[in-house]
């Protein structure tokens, strides 16, 4: 089930939502079966091997169950930060955690259609509380407060999750809300250029879309700004194996941006910060996040108008 972007639920009504932080992690549910914890990505691929850390969780979750939630990373000063995760991957081993959030299944019943209230009661009944898994709190009906706390912690933002409502596998429902604050979006990556000066001979910029419908690209920019150099030369690395000689995105890509550049296979989802669209459908002020490989290309929708 997945979040729609819109604004906060006003006054008239917050009293019907619940509040969460907005984790800035991997979206992760998670099954325990015959005694085994397995980690799965929001596109169905299974990730345990990858967070080793979790395998204490099928002693934590009853036989036959499965929970939603998220893995975060912490940084050196304890703050969960999503750049942590990202290098993660490039082999730092940053601390991580599971954080949960609903109940799907529970000791071979099934919950989804349950309200959202008798799930997180389930949930909570569970007592998970270690350093690698836990359930963080919500607030009930103060969807004001809650951006403030999440502004103070430095995180992207709340989830406004109706109290009635029930789990949709697989439905972008707007019975939960993301409001974040600062606008993110989930892009693919059709193209890149090649870095110059200090960058000469690595990568500059990924050109990036959203698709079309059509199996191409509508352009929406070109983005180097937030790329580490670690980071450059892991995504160049798998740039280069996606290398292709169409251009996904068509005519939509202005002949300047085009200069240079090397097509690729559109795989890889990636996600930028940015300010605004602007007019002519591109992303303003754009910077690099990283890679999401919990989103599939198909999944990739405009967030914001």
């Amino acid at each position: 089930m997945l979040a729609t972007a819109g604004p906060l639920p006003g006054p008239a009504v917050e009293e019907r939502y619940a509040f969460e932080m907005k984790w800035d992690g991997l979206r992760t549910p998670v099954s325990v079966r015959a005694g085994r914890a397995r980690l799965w990505s929001r596109t169905g691929r299974d990730t345990t091997a990858g967070f080793p850390e979790l395998a204490g969780l099928s002693s934590a979750v009853p036989d036959d169950s499965v929970l939603d939630g998220e893995i975060v990373a912490f940084d050196p000063a304890g703050r969960v930060s999503f750049g942590a995760l990202q290098r993660r991957g490039l082999g730092q081993r940053a601390p991580i955690a599971w954080f949960g959030f609903d109940v799907l299944r529970l000791g071979g019943q099934d919950l989804i259609g349950l309200p959202w209230t008798e799930r997180r009661a389930a949930l909570e009944d569970l007592g998970l509380d270690a350093p690698g898994w836990q359930v963080p709190p919500y607030l009930p009906g103060v969807g004001a407060e809650a951006m403030e706390l999440s502004r103070s912690a430095r995180l992207e933002g709340v989830v406004a999750k109706l109290l009635t409502s029930r789990y949709e596998p697989g439905r972008r429902s707007s019975a939960w809300i993301k409001v974040k604050h600062v606008a993110t979006q989930a892009v693919v990556i059709g193209g890149w250029r090649a870095g110059r000066g200090g960058l000469s001979g690595g990568l500059g910029s990924v050109l990036v879309g959203l698709p079309a419908g059509d199996g191409t690209l509508v352009y929406a920019g070109r983005v180097g700004t937030g790329l580490t150099i670690d980071g450059r030369r892991a995504l160049l690395a798998q740039l280069q194996g996606l290398a292709s000689d169409v251009n996904p995105f068509g005519d939509t890509v202005p002949r300047a941006d085009t200069r240079d550049a090397a097509w690729v296979r559109p795989e890889l989802v990636g996600e930028v910060g940015f300010t605004e669209w602007t007019h002519d459908g591109r992303l303003r002020a754009p910077v690099w996040r990283g890679l999401r490989t919990d989103v599939n290309v198909a999944d990739v929708v405009q967030e914001y108008p």
